[in-house]
């Protein structure tokens, strides 16, 4: 792929940045090496790659956004186009990882462009966070494990909340601090 082509990716595709590093980070450390994860909304295809990297459990890595698929398959990601979790086997998946769109964002706002859609999370930050929790027990393994990121910006405690009500316990496993923002990654069992 070409310079120019790649810059063009760039624009409609999220790049890695503090909280993709800190979700790849932690869930390469906690996913056993023979599982078979499933990383959604994969952007660039960044921690995808690690947790593929640096264990031996194979990653599959959706997205909704046509442009991110194709990047994360230039950098070798095995990739589906899927809007969440929607075309997958029920119990198929040992983990999933998730950094989800969790800006709050003026409701007036249109989400008009791919980048908006990557970062805009609905005017609670939680926009697709719900029904994220509501959809991905289908798609667990009976003892599976979900890593999902949030921020203080959408209410780590709201999130919590709601994956206890989708049948979830929900812990937090890491965080880095910010001086706008708490991230903190929550891992989800059943």
């Amino acid at each position: 792929m070409g310079l120019e082509d790649r810059r063009g990716l760039e624009r409609d595709v999220y790049q890695p940045a503090e909280d993709s590093a800190l979700l790849a980070e932690t869930a390469a450390e906690r996913i056993d090496d023979d599982a078979l994860v499933l990383e959604v909304g994969t952007g660039s295809g960044y921690v995808a790659s690690r947790i593929a990297e640096e264990t031996d459990a194979r990653v599959i890595a959706s997205d909704l956004n046509p442009h991110a698929v194709r990047e994360a398959r230039s950098e070798g990601v095995e990739t589906v186009r899927a809007d969440l979790v929607s075309p997958f086997a029920d119990g198929a998946f040992d983990a999933v990882a998730f950094n989800p769109p969790y800006l709050p964002t003026d409701p007036d706002n249109e989400w008009d462009d791919w980048m908006e859609r990557a970062l805009s999370g609905g005017e609670d930050g939680r926009a697709v966070i719900d029904p994220f929790l509501a959809t991905v027990g289908r798609v667990l393994a009976p003892d599976g494990v979900v890593y999902l990121l949030v921020s203080s910006l959408t209410g780590v405690d709201e999130v919590v909340e709601r994956a206890g009500k989708e049948g979830f316990s929900a812990v937090a496993v890491a965080d880095e601090s910010f001086p706008f923002e708490t991230l903190t990654v929550l891992e989800l069992l059943r």
